[in-house]
């Protein structure tokens, strides 16, 4: 089947913080929404979905004074690749989702490796 539907979620369906249950319920929502249209679809189109993480969206294709929060240099290496994600890997992760045609029903985590990383307050 070479029609697909790529749903974008995020890592907080996956981990939460204090206080971020309507976020973290949405997000979810669509990860389970992903794997039953994958179900449902089976016919039609393969669907899969994307967990972002921190993901810098600011610049020109985000519309004029659209500022992204500024990332420190501790932020930058907490993430395993030493960078914030940008457009560009959302890009490629959704095209690889699209072109893998036996990938179904399945949600990869675009976060730098921030999901494995296990932090504790020192």
């Amino acid at each position: 089947i070479q029609k697909s539907i790529v749903n974008i979620s995020s890592t907080r369906a996956l981990q939460s913080e204090h206080f971020s249950e309507p976020y973290a319920a949405g997000k979810g929502g669509v990860v389970a929404l992903t794997h039953a249209l994958a179900s449902s679809l089976s016919h039609v189109a393969r669907v899969n979905g994307i967990n972002l993480g921190w993901i810098d969206v600011s610049g020109p294709l985000y519309g004029p004074g659209r500022e992204a929060y500024p990332a420190s240099k501790e932020d930058i290496a907490q993430h395993w690749c030493n960078k914030i994600g940008e457009s560009d890997d959302v890009a490629h992760a959704a095209l690889f989702l699209h072109e893998n045609y036996f990938m179904n029903g399945q949600c990869i985590t675009l976060d730098g490796g921030m999901t494995k990383r296990m932090q504790y307050v020192e």
